[in-house]
């Protein structure tokens, strides 16, 4: 059994381990558990990259990535409306306002 080591991309650190379950759950935030079933519920996270020789999964956090999960996942299902679009594109202005 893959028992993984989670990597912030973000700053290089690691967050878990010992990990077998990554998934999002409905409200597009990702599941980290253990045998066991412990673990954390990260907000806004990416899966990057799922390495089993080395046993390490990469994931990149951002309070957007949340929203771009959802709006994906809608999409795919054909369940997107043109306010999905319009709160997702406010959201990447407000990020981009910060920026400056």
């Amino acid at each position: 059994m893959c028992e993984f080591k989670i990597i912030k991309r973000n700053d290089g650190s690691q967050i878990m381990e010992d990990i077998v379950i990554l998934s999002y759950n409905e409200n597009s935030e990702l599941v980290l558990r253990d045998i066991l079933g412990m673990g954390e519920t990260l907000e806004s996270a990416l899966i990057l990259d799922v390495n089993t020789m080395n046993q390490k999964c990469l994931i990149l956090e951002n309070p957007i990535i949340r929203d771009f999960i959802s709006l994906i996942s809608k999409i795919s299902v054909n369940q997107v409306d043109g306010i999905d679009f319009d709160n997702f594109i406010n959201k990447l202005e407000e990020l981009k306002e910060d920026l400056k």
